[in-house]
Parts: C-alpha cells; sequence; structure tokens
C-alpha cells in the first residue's frame, strides 16, 4: 500500500500512513466542517497517456508513444484503479464519462471493448449517459470508429485546430487538412453526436484566416464546437520557444468574429469556449462548470469527490508505468486532500464563471455546503467593477468579465 498524504478530517494535520481506499471512504464520511445536503451529479473521466507526438502547445499528461504500446497492462491498471475507487462512491449513478488524453483513438477496437465492458460490469451507468472519446485526425480509421461506436461511444471530440496546413504544421500536428476534413466526414457518417476543437490566434493567423476555419467546421453542422484561443502555457516548447501571435486587438476581432459567424449559424455559447446547437451542450463539461463530481482513473487523472461533509481532491501518479505499478500495489493515488473552506468559493467560482449564462445563487450551496455570504465581499467588488450581474435568481458574468475572465475569477481568491 502507498502512503498518501491527506488532511485528516478531525484534525486537518497531514498524514502519510497507509490506508485502504475503503478506510479512506469510512474516514470522508465522519462529521467536518461543511454541510451538503444532497451529493452533486458524478462523472467518469478515464485518461489514456499516450500520442502519437507531443504538440508544442500541449501541457496535458501526454507521451509520445514509442514501440509497441502496453496496452494490456494499462487497461488492467485502470481496472485496479477503478475497483479500489469504489468505496468512494458507493451507491452513486455515472452519468458522463470522458474518455481523454494523450490520443485515446491510439487505443485498439478491442481494447476499448475490453474497457467498457470494465465500466459497465463495476458501475451503475444512467441508461442515457454521454459517453464522449477524444481523437485526432491523424488516426481515424472508417472500421474502428464503427467498432468504437458498437462498444458504447456516443460522442465524439475530434482535435481539428486548424484546416489550414501551414498552421497545422505550426501546431505541430501530426495530420493535414486533407485529413482533417476526412476525419470530420467520418465522425459525422459513424456518430449523430459530435465535437470539433478549433483553435485561433495562431502563429501569424490572419482574421480572414481564422474565419475561414470556422465556416469549414461550420459547413459539416457539428452539433458543438470548441474554440480554443491558443496560450502559451508553461512547461511547454511554445513558452520556451515562443511563435510570432496575433496582438490583442487582432485577437479581440477574431472573438468578435466568432460570436458573430457562430451566433449567426444557430449556435449558443454557453460556456467561454463553447458553442452548441439547441439540446446538443457537452453534459460532461457543464457537470465540471457546475462543480459536479467526477473521479478520475489513469495517469495523471484527477478527482473531485463529495461527500455529506468534506470535498476531496485527488491525483493519480502521472508517468504511465509509475500508475501501472502503483495500481498492481494498491493504490494508484498519488496525492489527495481536502478542500479548505477558505479556498472552497475559488475553487466553485473558478468553474462557475466559465458559464457566459451564470448560475443560480442556491447552486453554490449546493455545491460547497457553505452560505454565499462567505463571497459576498468578492461579489461585490466585482459587481462594482461592472464584471458580473447579479440577483436573487441569477449571478452571471457581463460581457466585460468575459472578456477579464482571469481577473474576475481571481477576485475570489483567498486573501
Amino acid at each position: 500500500m502507498i502512503p498518501i498524504k491527506v488532511a485528516g478530517p478531525a484534525s486537518g494535520q497531514a498524514s502519510s500512513e497507509p490506508r485502504s481506499p475503503a478506510t479512506a471512504a469510512l474516514q470522508y464520511l465522519q462529521p467536518g466542517a461543511l454541510n451538503l445536503t444532497a451529493l452533486p451529479p458524478l462523472s467518469l473521466y478515464v485518461h489514456w497517456p499516450w500520442c502519437v507526438r507531443k504538440c508544442p502547445y500541449c501541457d496535458f499528461n501526454s507521451h509520445e508513444a514509442k514501440g509497441e504500446l502496453p496496452e494490456k497492462d494499462y487497461l488492467d491498471a485502470l481496472r485496479l484503479d477503478l475497483e479500489q475507487s469504489l468505496p468512494l462512491i458507493w451507491g452513486r449513478k455515472i452519468h458522463t464519462v470522458f474518455i481523454g488524453g494523450g490520443t485515446p483513438s491510439l487505443m485498439s477496437a478491442a481494447g476499448l471493448d475490453r474497457l467498457m465492458s470494465d465500466l459497465r460490469t463495476l458501475l451503475p451507468l444512467d441508461l442515457d449517459a454521454e459517453i464522449t472519446m477524444e481523437a485526432n485526425p491523424g488516426t481515424f480509421e472508417a472500421e474502428r470508429f464503427k467498432s468504437y461506436r458498437e462498444s458504447g461511444i456516443n460522442r465524439l471530440s475530434i482535435g481539428i485546430q486548424s484546416f489550414n496546413p501551414a498552421h497545422l504544421k505550426a501546431l505541430g500536428r501530426i495530420h493535414d487538412g486533407d485529413e482533417a476534413l476526412r476525419a470530420v466526414e467520418i465522425a459525422k457518417s459513424t456518430f449523430d453526436n459530435f465535437n470539433l476543437d478549433l483553435m485561433y490566434a495562431l502563429p501569424s493567423q490572419t482574421l480572414a484566416e481564422a474565419r475561414r476555419d470556422l465556416e469549414t467546421a461550420l459547413s459539416f453542422a457539428p452539433p458543438h464546437l470548441s474554440l480554443y484561443h491558443l496560450t502559451m502555457e508553461p512547461n511547454t516548447v511554445f513558452a520556451k520557444y515562443p511563435p510570432s501571435l496575433p496582438d490583442d486587438d487582432l485577437s479581440a476581432d477574431m472573438q468578435d468574429m466568432i460570436a458573430e459567424v457562430t451566433g449567426g449559424a444557430g449556435y449558443g455559447h454557453y460556456e467561454i469556449s463553447a458553442y452548441a446547437q439547441p439540446g446538443r451542450r457537452a453534459r460532461h463539461n457543464l457537470n465540471y462548470w457546475q462543480f459536479g463530481d467526477y473521479l478520475g482513473i489513469g495517469a495523471g487523472a484527477h478527482s473531485k469527490l463529495s461527500f455529506p461533509h468534506r470535498v476531496l481532491r485527488q491525483a493519480r501518479f502521472k508517468q504511465p508505468a509509475s500508475f501501472i505499478e502503483a495500481a498492481k500495489r494498491g493504490n494508484p493515488v498519488q496525492e489527495e486532500h481536502e478542500i479548505g473552506r477558505a479556498d472552497m468559493g475559488f475553487e466553485f467560482m473558478l468553474n462557475a464563471l466559465r458559464l457566459t449564462g451564470g448560475f443560480d445563487p442556491n447552486l453554490f450551496g449546493e455545491r460547497t455546503g457553505m452560505n454565499i455570504s462567505a463571497i459576498a465581499k468578492a461579489l461585490n467588488e466585482a459587481e462594482a467593477k461592472g464584471l458580473i450581474y447579479r440577483d436573487h435568481k441569477l449571478i452571471k458574468p457581463t460581457a466585460l468579465g468575459q472578456r477579464f475572465l482571469n481577473d474576475l475569477q481571481e477576485m475570489f481568491l483567498a486573501d
């Protein structure tokens, strides 16, 4: 058993004594500082850690595939991870599943079938659970994706990023523009529900090129679009060797163009980077943004789990080999801690303020076990600066608040 540093519910002190997940579950059910009247919806995240090549902008826990992947060993470890986590979620139904990475579409059809069989065997999945898998265009084979669908995947999320060959090359992607188009065509013919990921403010990108990418994506009428501003994340190649990027004014023009074009095509802008046709919002991601619960299994996966009197965060070992070995030894969780009362307001608002339509103030109490008066000072300050709108039924970021979202979120950090 692996020692895990945790904050004890009664004392708040760190402990490094080995504990089984069942022992931990009993500990977390003890009285504590919070009072949640009901537990939030629960999702499952499954991490596949390998990709063909690491992109220079990527800060996810992904590792370049070298030689034959240890698929069976990893799937064995995922099952062990899930089995060992069950005491923490006894009696709770899984509403959505998301298989992310890395590039999960590198998994064999038989491997995915085995994974889905394990999930169904061990978990009470909702009858209409949204089950999403990420896929990259460089891995698309029509027959394999039909097999994925038959295994139970009912939503695909495709990392297109751009249809422009020059921009794909600058981003270090393994696919070209033609492969991107073919991937969307296969997805559209195989899945009723799919998402396209696009990025903008790319190296040397013009406003006309950003519009062309968006209009190409919209020509396939995808149920859902994710449109991300390229950012320079720490510990990436781009952070070390920054490319020439559009300036703030051009980036703002691109954002205005995106709002105009997606709105004209009938897409609702419901989260800072997410656009959907009516009834096609990403249920898994909405659960994150509404501060719902999720169990994360796999290398480097994170969990957020609520109990009647506390909220727990976990992180698994990041390196695939370390994760596999830790799962065999009995507990692949490397770190876990409770979210303290002082940090709870920021944790909630970090997610909920991404929703352009805002949230009901009662949701704060339901998900944090605290009264909204705990963040009254920051709410008053944000409202005075014109960054949020609020009344007794709604709190939401204004257009100004959406434009300066990071600044707005930071206002809820504990002093």
